[in-house]
């Protein structure tokens, strides 16, 4: 998720001289001898003195609720699409795929959009990442307004798939302003307050659940697809004319790169693989998204046979203000001295949480434990944010959380592409049967949605057992003595 992720623009990083993540230099124009050492910053590109911090930050504040605003915007649409489509055909297939081929789409896409933000302004990004959303919305609505509703629910007919991806396309570009966010802190915001702006990011999308679930919950219910769709449009070119009035003058042009073309695959990986450590933190933070695959296959499904419609995304809606609850405490306290291990901690508390929030089929537990995993996502999301913007140069960053958001979101659809089917034809009817039922009930009580149970059981226990695992690793501990050396010896500056 994460869904959906920035180094100090006029900082060089360089090791301290063992294995495990580099340090910040105070300036970039300070030589760096080490040849393993990323490049120093292109100093020229940004120029923070022309503002005050406090104005810096105001920018942020700006662009970051026009980036809730668009959040809230494409999720709401294909959240209305996943609930639609899940209420007419009643198959957890459609949904995995949905869901799956969301995350699919992000994981082949996030290079080519880390590429673009390395070699482009990063407001320039996000105005095109909103106007290519506002033209595919705008598809979508005409495809639905000539096709017949009977047609683009047909999974057997090109339809469906055709208005499915249009939606999901324009969703998944939005992802690049995601990427673009990320490069705007280390632009904005003084290196010792990223790790709180980090924890603000993380309450954007806690307003962007908390947005499109009750919105699209509502509006699937009582005003239809088509109207969601003209609602979606609307709201899209509102955010993308607010875009075009902010302004971030500190970017006085791209920062020199070494990224080329559309899709620099080969710069990313290099980039990731000259820090030490660096692949080991992706690794950690795609535990994160094994579950991920999990609920996005099965949580609507399960939440709409608990509830109707309008009151399951009201309730899903009050779930994710876990996200802003957990991002604000980031914002007020940071991470602690080691990211790496508060990162784990959280992994293992949403492991236990996914695993029993559907022990019994009631509203409440799974509503307190889709709050409690949903309120520990910043604290994974934020750390490696914090991270890769403290040791990645400018001029790598885009990249390297493109690179980072491909690996940690192909985890996902694999997950939601093998569950989905498995769930449908195996283990929901398995789980209805006499004899299932009966199997089931000392552990899992009694109900429709056992089987789905189940299968949330089974994936929280192998995500904790994959963190603690990670905890005994020797790069977790390398990685974790070097971050706390670097924090000691070499404090971040401007």
């Amino acid at each position: 998720m994460t869904g959906q992720e920035p180094a100090p623009p006029r900082a060089a990083a360089a090791p301290p001289g063992g294995a495990g993540l580099p340090a910040d230099v105070a300036d970039s124009s300070t030589p760096v001898e080490d040849a393993d050492a990323p490049h120093p910053a292109d100093s020229d590109a940004v120029d923070t003195s022309l503002r005050s911090p406090a104005k810096r930050s105001r920018t942020f504040a700006g662009i970051l609720v026009n980036t809730a605003l668009a959040n809230i915007t494409t999720s709401y649409l294909w959240f209305a699409l996943t609930f639609w489509v899940y209420l007419q055909t009643r198959n957890v297939i459609a949904t995995g795929v949905i869901g799956g081929a969301y995350m699919l789409l992000i994981a082949i896409s996030s290079i080519s959009f880390g590429t673009f933000v390395d070699r482009y302004r990063k407001l320039a990004v996000m105005r095109f990442a909103a106007g290519f959303t506002l033209v595919m919305f705008v598809l979508s609505g005409a495809m639905f307004l000539v096709t017949p509703t009977a047609w683009l629910l047909d999974l057997a007919q090109p339809w469906f798939w055709v208005f499915t991806l249009i939606i999901l396309v324009g969703a998944v570009v939005e992802n690049m302003r995601n990427i673009a966010l990320s490069t705007t802190v280390t632009i904005l915001i003084e290196p010792d307050r990223r790790a709180n702006a980090n924890g603000l990011v993380g309450m954007v999308h806690g307003v962007m659940f908390i947005g499109a679930s009750v919105l699209s919950g509502l509006s699937v219910g009582l005003l239809g697809m088509g109207w969601t769709v003209v609602i979606a449009v609307v709201l899209t070119a509102l955010v993308f004319a607010h875009l075009l009035t902010l302004r971030m003058p500190e970017e006085v042009r791209p920062a020199a790169t070494d990224a080329h073309g559309g899709f620099d695959l080969r710069g990313s990986l290099a980039a990731v693989l000259a820090i030490s450590g660096l692949s080991a933190l992706i690794l950690f933070s795609t535990f994160n998204n094994f579950v991920g695959g999990v609920y996005l296959a099965l949580l609507d499904p399960y939440g709409l046979e608990m509830f109707p419609v309008e009151l399951w995304g009201i309730y899903f809606a009050l779930s994710a203000t876990g996200l802003i609850v957990g991002g604000a405490l980031i914002g007020k306290f940071g991470l602690g001295p080691n990211p790496l291990r508060t990162m784990l901690i959280a992994v293992i508390l949403m492991g236990a949480s996914g695993a029993v929030f559907t022990v019994r089929e009631w509203a409440w537990l799974y509503v307190i434990g889709m709050w409690l995993h949903l309120f520990l996502v910043p604290f994974v999301e934020a750390a490696e944010q914090t991270i890769i913007q403290r040791v990645v140069p400018l001029q790598q960053q885009g990249r390297v959380f493109g690179f980072a958001l491909a690996f940690e979101s192909a985890a996902t659809p694999i997950t939601a592409f093998l569950i989905a089917p498995l769930a449908q034809f195996w283990i929901i009817p398995y789980a209805r049967s006499t004899e299932g039922a009966a199997r089931l009930a000392p552990l899992l009580g009694e109900g429709t949605s056992r089987g789905i149970a189940l299968v949330f059981l089974i994936a929280g226990i192998i995500m904790i057992a994959a963190a603690l695992l990670a905890f005994r690793t020797p790069v977790y501990r390398r990685v974790s003595a070097s971050y706390a050396r670097i924090a000691a010896e070499a404090p971040l500056h401007q």
